[in-house]
This record gives structure tokens, sequence and C-alpha cells, in this order.
């Protein structure tokens, strides 16, 4: 059935190279409202679609509305993305709540997204990626753009994400200036064996070396991408073993919070977490996923980006503004650090020097040494020197 409702929107395309408004998504999946009838999907002759008749689709992990955190960042994105290129409200649809840990869910929502008529449909969370990779045979006439992941398929599946790694090391200079305890806590979604949340762990604590080789970063996982509760606990865990500064890489203000409640200070990420815990948060880790999203669906309307063709992986950077750090709270930074975190962007903006370059020997925390480049994330799975688990 799926691949008949493919082959009948392509034969739509062809006759007419347009697109209707699609209806609007609700229940509790749903969140932009949208109306009218199904759209039609990109051919693969290298036409593009005229901007008026694009439709684009997003899964969200969480709900945005939440106001902090990582599907708010996305729809951040997606909002400058529509302002960007000019869309109206009725070409976006969007499923919100969608859990990446329930294939059937993740199916149902993408399946939704086609039937609504979406070109071209963003799946914002890593667990989101083995579906995304089954759809897009199914349905090879509609791009599939995965985010945080490592798989594509050459023609309408790639993913996208990016060198955060650079921004966390930025803030491990903010984190490794300002603790007085030297002992640094983290609250990471994933163990050692997930690269994308090791490499930024390490990272980050490479950037507290860089300026105090004193102090170790003590790592809490919650094994979950989405855990407000949970992630407030680890934090609170952290603090309570004499944790003075708290990273992390989850998708909730929950780490912040706990820092701010205990008098003690923090790292946000995603979005500017001092909007959350102004009393706390030095800094936060940020994306801009407007820069992608902007380049992607304007490149499927210029007809340079078409399922079927060759799709290209993106991997943004500090230098196109993917990656940024949110602005040093004055209030609460040590002395020199804005001037440090200034001098270290530079060179990485200006490619001089990166955090990890695929030639510089690393030593992880059982006396191995590792070489690593940024685009390889995925392959790490080992702590540097000065990281250690907690249970």
């Amino acid at each position: 059935m799926k691949k008949i409702l493919s082959l009948a929107l392509a034969a739509v395309m062809a006759v007419s190279l347009a697109a209707c408004g699609g209806s609007t998504a609700s229940g509790s999946t749903a969140s932009t409202a949208a109306s009218g009838s199904t759209a039609a999907s990109a051919e693969t002759t290298g036409a593009g679609i005229a901007k008026e008749d694009i439709k684009v689709g997003v899964v969200h992990l969480s709900d945005p509305a939440e106001g902090t955190g990582y599907s708010y960042t996305h729809e951040q994105g997606i909002q400058g993305m529509m302002k960007n290129i000019g869309l109206s409200e009725d070409q976006l649809v969007e499923k919100i709540n969608v859990s990446d840990t329930d294939a059937a869910a993740v199916e149902n929502a993408l399946t939704e997204l086609v039937e609504e008529g979406c070109n071209i449909i963003f799946a914002t969370s890593w667990g989101y990626m083995d579906t995304c990779e089954a759809m897009a045979e199914e349905y090879p006439d509609i791009i599939f753009s995965h985010g945080t992941g490592n798989k594509s398929n050459g023609t309408n599946f790639n993913n996208y994400f990016g060198r955060i790694y650079q921004a966390r090391y930025l803030s491990g200079i903010a984190a490794g200036l300002k603790t007085e305890s030297n002992k640094i806590g983290y609250v990471a979604a994933m163990g050692k064996d997930n690269g994308e949340v090791t490499s930024g762990i390490n990272a980050f604590a490479m950037g507290v070396a860089s300026v105090n080789p004193d102090a170790q970063v003590y790592v809490k996982v919650t094994n979950s991408w989405f855990d407000p509760e949970g992630e407030k606990q680890a934090a609170e865990a952290l603090i309570a073993s004499g944790c003075d500064v708290i990273g992390q890489h989850c998708d909730t203000a929950g780490p912040q919070l706990a820092a701010e409640e205990h008098g003690v200070w923090g790292v946000g990420y995603n979005s500017d977490m001092s909007k959350d815990a102004p009393a706390a948060t030095l800094t936060s880790v940020m994306w801009d996923w407007s820069v992608y999203y902007t380049q992607a669906v304007q490149n499927v309307i210029d007809g340079t980006w078409v399922a079927g063709e060759k799709v290209d992986n993106y991997f943004g950077d500090m230098a196109d503004g993917l990656v940024t750090l949110a602005p040093l709270s004055e209030d609460l930074i040590a002395d020199g650090t804005a001037e440090k975190i200034d001098e270290v962007k530079a060179q990485i903006v200006s490619g001089e020097w990166d955090v990890f370059d695929g030639k510089t020997e690393i030593l992880d925390n059982e006396g191995n040494t590792h070489t690593l480049e940024g685009a390889d994330y995925g392959t790490c799975n080992w702590y540097v020197s000065n990281v250690q688990e907690q249970a």
C-alpha cells in the first residue's frame, strides 16, 4: 500500500509539478496548523518545486512549546527557515511527543507526514534513524532528512549534525575556570557506547583541562534523551558528591535548575538556559538549526536536491553558524573567561585549530591513546583522562 501511494504521488508530480495545501495534523502528535489536501512529491528529474507548493514535515521528540531544550531549539530552527524562505504556516506539518524508542509510533508519524504530502521530512532524534531508513526505501520520491544520526542511502535519506564539540570545548573552559572544588558534573543522556554523547563529554573535559589540569569531570548517565525528572535527579546526585559546576547533554533545563537550587553553577545545552536558571548558568552550548533547515529546503525548491538523485550529508560547525555558544554571564563567570574563550574560538572559526583533528593523540582514562576526526564522532567510545563515570 505504501509503495502504491508513493507511485501515485510521483505520478501526480510528473503531471503537474504542483502541490496543494495539506490537512492539519491533530491530537497528541501534532502542533502546526495546516489545511487543504495532499501535496505532491518531488520528481527525480532534477526539477525543483515552486516555493508555494513545497510542504515540510517535522517529527519532534517532545513538545517545543515547553520553551527550552532540544525540541524547542529545533522548532526555532524550523521557524527561522520558514521566515528566511517565506513559507506560510499551511506548508508545515509537525508531529510532537513522538518517542524515539517506539518504532510503531515513529512509523505512524512519518506515514502521516507522507500522507499529508510533505516533500521533505526532518526527523530530529537519534532513535528515528532506522525507521527513516526503512521509510525512505518505501517512499523513494520523498526526502527523509535525519538529525544526529550516522546513516544515509545517498539518494533520498541523509543525516545532518555538526561539530557541537567545538562549542562544548569552549564551555569547558568556562567550567574549568569557575570550579572551586575541582569536581565538575556532567549529566549524559547515553553511556560511553554512544559516540555523539561521548565525544561531546570529551571535548568539554578537554576544554576544562586546558585551563585547569587539576579538575575532574564526573559523568552520570540517564539512559534517556528526554527525562525531565531523571535529568534533574542526576544533577542533584553529582552536586551531592561535591560537583560545583554541572554540564549536560540531555534535553531539559533540569540540571541547570538543580544547580541554581543548590547554589552551584552550570552549563546548559540546546538553548540559552540562562532564562531558566539565571543565577547558575555560566553559558550554554547551542545550535542554530535554521542554518541547515534553510539550506536544505531552499535546495529542494531550487532543484539542487531532489529525491532519487544524490543526497549529501551535512556536518556544520561554528564557522557556518550551526554551532554556537550563548552569551557568557558576566556576573557569574571567572575573570579571564571571555578572553580565553574568544582566543580559542577565533582559532576554531579560522580553521587554524580544532578540537578533534584526526592527528593529535588523546589519552583516555585507561591509559590508551587515540586520534579522532570530528566527522567520525560516532566511533568515540572512550573517555579522556580527566573523566570518570559515576554510578
